[in-house]
C-alpha cells in the first residue's frame, strides 16, 4: 500500500531510450522514474513510467522537415522576386531612355510631346516599383512611409528645383497589401502628374499639392488637391479626358471605389474614396 505522503523529486523525467525491439521494431521510449515510500517500512520502491512516442517524434519530425522545406522555399522566392525586380527596374530605365532619346529625335511638335508623357508615365511605374521594394513587397504596406517617400521621388523627377511647387503629405496611419499600395501609388503619381502639367500654367507661380490619406477601418480616401487655376468639374486637372483620367478611373473601379473631383478658382481636388456600405464613412473635405 502506497503511503499518504507525496512521492520525492524524480529522479528520471522524460528520458527518451530509442531500442530495437524483436517484435516490436526500432521505437522510441519515453521514461519516467520516481521513489515511492510504503507505511511501516523502509524499504523504497522505484515507480518506472514507460511511454511509447515513437509515432509522436515521427510526426514532430516530419513537421520540423517541412518547416525547414518551407523556409528554404520563402528564402528561393525571395531571391528570385529581388531578381525580377531587378531586372524589371533595368528594362523600365532602359525603355524610358529610349523614349526620351526618341524625344529628343523627332521633328513633330505633337509626337515630342507625346513621347514625353510616355516616358514619365514609365518612370512612375519605375518608381513606385521602387519604393514598393524599399517599402518591404512580401509583407503589408504601411501607406503613410510609403506615400512619403513616392511623393518625395516625385518631387524630384517632375517638380525639380525650377519651379515653386511644393509636395507635400498627410496621412492616417494605415497598411494595405503590395498590390493595393501599387494601386494608390500609381493614382497618386497620375494625379500629381496632371497638377504639375496643368494647374500652374504661370511656372513662376508658387503652387502647393497635397496628398492626403484618411482611413477608418475597411474604408479609406485618397486625395490629390492643388492650389492652381481649378478646371470644370467632371475632369480631373486638365481640359479634356486624356489617358491620367482614364488610367485612374480603370484602377479605382477595380479597388471598389469611387472617383470625385471638385474645381473652383481655388484649385482641384480629386478624392478617391472606397467604402464598404452605402454611407460613405469618409467625405471629402
Amino acid at each position: 500500500m502506497i503511503g499518504s505522503g507525496l512521492p520525492s523529486l524524480p529522479k528520471l523525467a522524460n528520458k527518451e531510450v530509442e531500442h530495437d525491439f524483436p517484435h516490436l521494431g526500432f521505437r522510441t521510449m519515453r521514461l519516467n522514474a520516481c521513489q515511492v515510500f510504503y507505511e511501516g517500512g523502509a524499504d523504497t520502491t522505484i515507480l518506472l513510467g514507460i511511454e511509447d512516442v515513437t509515432d509522436r517524434r515521427k510526426l514532430e519530425d516530419e513537421k520540423d522537415d517541412l518547416l525547414r522545406q518551407k523556409d528554404a522555399l520563402l528564402q528561393q522566392k525571395e531571391v528570385l522576386l529581388q531578381e525580377l525586380e531587378h531586372r524589371i527596374a533595368n528594362s523600365l530605365h532602359i525603355i524610358a531612355s529610349i523614349i526620351l532619346m526618341k524625344a529628343r529625335t523627332v521633328k513633330s511638335e505633337e509626337t515630342r510631346h507625346h513621347l514625353q508623357d510616355a516616358h514619365q508615365r514609365v518612370m512612375s511605374i519605375a518608381t513606385v516599383q521602387q519604393q514598393l521594394h524599399a517599402s518591404g513587397v512580401g509583407g503589408p504596406i504601411q501607406i503613410k512611409p510609403y506615400l512619403s517617400k513616392l511623393c518625395e521621388t516625385l518631387a524630384t523627377s517632375m517638380i525639380g528645383d525650377n519651379r515653386p511647387i511644393s509636395l507635400k503629405v498627410v496621412a492616417q496611419e494605415g497598411h494595405a497589401t503590395s498590390r493595393q499600395a501599387e494601386s494608390l501609388g500609381l493614382m497618386v503619381t497620375e494625379l500629381v502628374m496632371n497638377a504639375v502639367k496643368h494647374a500652374f500654367p504661370d511656372e513662376k507661380v508658387e503652387g502647393h499639392i497635397t496628398v492626403a490619406y484618411e482611413v477608418a477601418g475597411t474604408n479609406w480616401k485618397l486625395s490629390v488637391a492643388d492650389n492652381g487655376v481649378g478646371k470644370p468639374e467632371g475632369v480631373f486637372a486638365q481640359a479634356k479626358t486624356g489617358l491620367g483620367t482614364g488610367i485612374v478611373k480603370a484602377i479605382a473601379q477595380q479597388l471598389g471605389a469611387d472617383v470625385e473631383t471638385l474645381a473652383g478658382p481655388d484649385g482641384t481636388t480629386v478624392a478617391i474614396t472606397h467604402a464598404t456600405f452605402e454611407t460613405k464613412a469618409i467625405r471629402a473635405a
